[in-house]
């Protein structure tokens, strides 16, 4: 049983569909049709939320294209790296309560966690160093060693969507055998830093990763299908996978290794680790979940409605706190405390506004928020990699904006 107060939780985020925009569902429903059409995604579940209200909301496609399965709003959806703003918003509750402090070294809590440089020396990681992916730390999967003899491989680690039999603290054993890439706070690099800090988490709550998210997000949110396992198996939705964006998506097979860029060492994918409820916690990766949970989440961050957690602690998060590193694919974008931060959307060549969240997940998902619009978007496929960073990506900011703009106008 969940240990929140569903009295001192705050109402819940309501998703019911609200006064329909007419402009901003063609653009979208175009932008969605011809990605399924030229068949570069098989199904989708597209929320869109103007001011606080529901405005668009859409599943199509197929669940299952073999059996043949129509997608649903209420679809499951291995959540991938869409499970780091979960975990990271369990965090910052944390702070907000003053039981983690951002500039903390981790050592306080993980004595043992101790990764070294090049030089053999070890410095201090910071919670905030975590956080924003400038602690040093890597991915196995973005070893640059496609035969798969990377640093990563060699230590046995598990980046939290393979079926590893390990757990979390043997994980993080592992991830402490590997140099760090370089000084802690000095560069930015996509790493594990959100599955070190599930088990900070742990550490300051004395207890399972699992609960402690319960506990501070998805219960007192009423995420009530968001877990680190499908709760509801029917509903989970069948993975498929393209080697590039243009190639027919394949059903995804246990153990594929798919790279998401050249000459890396790429994920190996375990689809049926969803089902596992034994298998350790990835903070970073591990996480299922539906659309309107994670709608919900974005929407209680941006109306900083997350109990603990104050108006403050949010603008902390959308923050860049990454200097002027960030993803080296990604122009005009920082990183804040658990999602990407633009900074400069001439530079991003991109419609969203100066401080838009955005992030997304390997499993073919993207989401973001623009605060200045009080627009929130999430769209959870089962396609990968279209669906995080495919030409539907582009296609439906465009589309939102183009809705939401003319519908002002």
């Amino acid at each position: 049983m969940p240990s929140y107060s569903p009295e001192t939780s705050h109402p819940a985020i309501s998703l019911a569909i609200s006064s329909p925009i007419p402009l901003l569902a063609s653009a979208v429903d175009a932008a969605l049709d011809t990605a399924l059409a030229e068949q570069r995604l098989v199904g989708a579940v597209v929320l869109i939320a103007v001011d606080g209200q529901v405005r668009y909301a859409r599943a199509a496609g197929w669940a299952d294209r073999e059996a043949q399965h129509a997608m649903n709003r209420d679809a499951l959806f291995r959540l991938a790296s869409v499970s780091k703003p979960i975990v990271s918003t369990a965090a910052m509750v944390r702070v907000a309560q003053g039981q983690l402090d951002l500039d903390a070294p981790i050592q306080r809590w993980l004595p043992d966690f101790r990764p070294a440089l090049a030089d053999g020396s070890q410095p201090d990681i910071s919670v905030r160093q975590l956080l924003s992916h400038t602690a040093g730390l890597g991915y196995r999967f973005l070893d640059p060693a496609p035969d798969g003899d990377g640093p990563h491989a060699r230590a046995g680690v598990s980046d939290g969507m393979d079926d590893s039999p390990v757990s979390l603290a043997e994980n993080l054993r592992r991830i402490a055998r590997v140099p760090l890439q370089y000084v802690p706070g000095t560069a930015w690099g996509y790493s594990l830093a959100t599955d070190v800090l599930g088990a900070v988490l742990e550490a300051v709550d004395g207890q399972p990763l699992p609960a402690v998210v319960d506990t501070l997000v998805t219960g007192p949110l009423r995420m009530h299908d968001t877990a680190f396992h499908a709760l509801d198996p029917a509903r989970l939705t069948t993975a498929y996978a393209a080697a590039d964006h243009t190639t027919r998506p394949h059903r995804l097979q246990e153990g594929e290794i798919v790279s998401p860029f050249p000459g890396l060492a790429g994920i190996r994918f375990n689809p049926s680790r969803a089902l596992d409820p034994h298998a350790f916690p990835s903070g970073g990766g591990g996480m299922v979940g539906s659309a309107d949970d994670v709608m919900r989440l974005l929407e209680a961050l941006r109306q900083a409605r997350v109990p603990s957690l104050t108006a403050d602690g949010v603008a902390e998060m959308g923050r860049v706190q990454s200097g002027p590193h960030g993803p080296p694919d990604s122009p005009g974008v920082g990183f804040g405390l658990g999602f990407s931060v633009l900074h400069d959307p001439a530079a991003a060549a991109s419609p969203e506004s100066v401080g838009t969240w955005r992030w997304g997940g390997a499993y073919g998902h993207s989401w973001f928020v623009d605060p200045s619009h009080r627009l929130s978007v999430v769209a959870l496929t089962n396609t990968l990699y279209e669906g995080m960073s495919g030409k539907f990506v582009g296609d439906l900011r465009d589309a939102v904006y183009a809705g939401v703009k003319g519908a002002e106008a």
